[in-house]
């Protein structure tokens, strides 16, 4: 593992810590001061810790080799993993929606000094979560995604705070419910966007912010390269985009098809983080050079002479 990749995952590490702390102090909070919406954000909070853990177990997948059996190593298993998180959490979401319409109807107390002192320390810890991973937020996209997911809590909890203030001052506890019913609410739109993210990748399909016009008509620019066909694009997961083409190429670049090729792959990388390829060169022009033309003849004539021969 590399340095870079052993310093994102202590702030993983960190984050993944200060997340789970969050999550039993709001759980055990939401039952000691019956308030539906900590637990509500206890179970936003559980949806952030799966994916801080998913982004820890890309990079931790990522650094084991490939082997016979799997060769592109273990990377969908954290696709497997998303999509069974998300189905788990939808049911999560309907039931938090539904416990929120129920106590909208009959509201009960809520004790909301204790509701206020824990959802003010979730919001710490996410703070400090966010602030760890802000360093490589811009560098690695599964931190990014794990950064996101920790300032959506923040802001889940300044709801349940704001909430808890609200009751405390006026005793409209329907409140609580209400605050619920919107983090259930985000919930629900966070488990369907994992869910459709896992089983686009499990069906193969082209990945997101790139199209295949896009990426052919990138390759196609670069010199040396007269055509792109036979463009096919799919992720492996969340990280790793893979491409397989065939490339017509100029006549002059046949011998340099090494070189070609390298320019190929920077581009690729540099445009669209596509970093496992698999290019094919076609060079139509080539077959029909004159020397090309000769040495056919040439093998034609040969192969009818043994014939008579024979």
């Amino acid at each position: 593992m590399s340095q870079i990749d052993s310093s994102i995952s202590r702030r993983l590490i960190f984050a993944i810590v200060l997340t789970a702390v969050t999550l039993v102090a709001e759980v055990i909070g939401g039952i000691w001061s019956n308030s539906l919406a900590l637990l509500s954000d206890a179970g936003h909070v559980f949806l952030d810790l799966f994916a801080l853990l998913l982004s820890l177990g890309a990079i931790k997948l990522a650094a084991r080799p490939a082997s016979d059996r799997h060769s592109y190593g273990l990377h969908r298993a954290e696709v497997l993993a998303s999509l069974i998180n998300g189905l788990t959490v939808f049911v999560m979401a309907i039931g938090i929606l539904y416990e929120g319409s129920q106590r909208l109807v009959s509201p009960e107390e809520v004790k909301t000094i204790p509701m206020l002192v824990i959802a003010v320390l979730g919001l710490v810890a996410n703070l400090l979560a966010a602030k760890g991973l802000h360093g490589h937020a811009h560098d690695d996209l599964n931190v990014r995604s794990a950064f996101l997911h920790v300032l959506g809590d923040a802001a889940a909890s300044v709801g349940v705070i704001a909430g808890a203030i609200l009751m405390y001052f006026t005793g409209w506890y329907q409140a609580d419910p209400l605050i619920s019913i919107a983090i259930g609410l985000l919930i629900l739109v966070g488990a369907g966007r994992l869910l459709r993210e896992a089983t686009h990748i499990l069906m193969e399909g082209v990945p997101p912010g790139m199209t295949v016009d896009q990426v052919a008509q990138k390759m196609r620019v670069i010199d040396g390269v007269l055509d792109v066909h036979h463009l096919n694009l799919w992720a492996v997961c969340s990280h790793i985009i893979a491409l397989s083409a065939h490339v017509e190429i100029e006549p002059a670049y046949d011998g340099k098809r090494s070189l070609l090729l390298h320019r190929i792959e920077h581009e690729l990388q540099h445009s669209f983080h596509i970093t496992h390829t698999t290019i094919q060169f076609d060079c139509s022009a080539c077959n029909n050079a004159p020397l090309i033309k000769a040495l056919n003849h040439t093998e034609r004539k040969s192969s009818c002479s043994g014939h008579g021969h024979t």
